[in-house]
């Protein structure tokens, strides 16, 4: 898009709305008005994290630039997260989590296999990098589910240690997150390179946006849009509440919906851009990586967070939310296994997400918590 004779990207022009929410704020608007304006400041905010991200890892070279996709790929989502677990909303924190992991490989999987079927009658790619991916989801599902059916194993047991084992797997998950970055940036970064001709590698950076800036520019961006996204996650977390009775939304609802599209808004696009330019293994890679980094990185680190916060989290999660991530994990593996993707694949991973999504939307906000107690 160009104007003034300057090419802006489309997202960009969500900016606006950091002035916006901040004047909201500013002038104690309708809880509403900020949750909308801060969350629509959100999504270009998190594009730039992003994109100052992709440049730095151009200047840095393979190893430092994987290492450093992987440690900001979701800074975004962890920023509001942090934010919110600090608010003391338990529950929000851990749908967003939830919403993060089956939003990545359904939604975005599902648009990106559906938008690059409608081109390409049928897209490959890595069988063995994809099997892995989801066998680490596999390993995300266990973590989830282990801290439930422990739960319901030694529930009335005063002397079960359900939070220690809560740290304790998550130390599990970290040490495995950093092992699953040896392996793919060191020992087997072959199997995640991929073999792109000059023609997919001039389109993947034309998508990516990483030609052009310097490291000063990069550096520079990447804080400005860190401290705002920090901000304007304040705003957000401050009207979720509000905002969640207006609308007849539960909590859980909001965190596995809501918030965890907003925070994955801009990388969603680029799956869907590579995808439409049949780079399927990117667009896996960044689906199906983004939703790994979720389960093994973030989720540990807002358990050591909230030990720091005075407001421990445990990784218990609702039965629900375990059947929710279970299942979407087994349909991804499915998908996988052939090596190839159309858009009929794309179609039926967007059903299930619509499913879960109607099936979170209706789920009183009493059932969550009465399940585990």
């Amino acid at each position: 898009m160009r104007i003034g004779g300057f090419t802006v990207e489309p997202l960009l022009l969500l900016l606006v709305f950091v002035p916006v929410a901040i004047v909201c704020e500013l002038v104690h608007a309708d809880p509403v008005w900020i949750f909308v304006t801060a969350a629509l400041a959100i999504i270009p905010l998190a594009g730039l994290m992003g994109k100052a991200t992709e440049h730095l890892s151009e200047h840095m070279g393979a190893g430092l630039g994987g290492l450093l996709n992987a440690t900001f790929g979701n800074a975004a989502e962890l920023i509001i997260a942090v934010i919110a677990l600090r608010a003391g909303l338990l529950d929000v924190v851990k749908a967003s989590i939830t919403g993060s992991i089956i939003g990545n490989i359904l939604l975005v999987l599902g648009l990106s296999a559906l938008a690059g079927g409608v081109k390409f009658e049928r897209q490959a790619f890595n069988r063995t990098a994809a099997g892995l991916g989801a066998t680490a989801l596999v390993l995300s599902a266990i973590g989830l589910i282990v801290p439930a059916l422990f739960h319901f194993v030694v529930r009335g047991n005063p002397a079960a240690h359900e939070r220690e084992l809560s740290l304790e797997i998550a130390i599990v998950l970290f040490i495995t997150y950093i092992l699953s970055l040896v392996f793919a940036l060191h020992t087997h970064k072959h199997l995640y390179s991929g073999t792109p001709t000059e023609a997919q590698a001039h389109d993947a950076d034309e998508a990516l946006g990483v030609t052009g800036w310097s490291t000063k520019k990069s550096i520079s961006v990447l804080l400005g849009a860190t401290a705002f996204v920090a901000l304007m996650s304040e705003f957000l977390v401050g009207a979720v509440e509000h905002t969640a009775r207006t609308f007849g939304m539960t909590d859980v609802f909001v965190g596995v919906i809501l918030v965890a599209i907003i925070g994955n808004a801009a990388e969603h696009s680029t799956a869907i851009l590579m995808a439409m330019k049949n780079q399927m293994d990117l667009a896996i890679n960044i689906a199906v990586g983004s939703s790994i980094q979720i389960a093994l990185f973030v989720a540990p680190l807002l358990v050591f967070a909230g030990y720091a916060f005075g407001q421990p989290m445990d990784l218990l999660f609702s039965p629900f939310e375990v059947m929710a991530v279970a299942l979407s994990v087994g349909i991804v593996s499915l998908v996988s296994l052939d090596g190839e993707s159309n858009w009929m694949e794309g179609v039926q991973l967007l059903a299930v997400y619509v499913i879960l999504g109607l099936a979170f939307y209706f789920l009183p906000e009493a059932v969550p918590q009465s399940a585990l107690h």
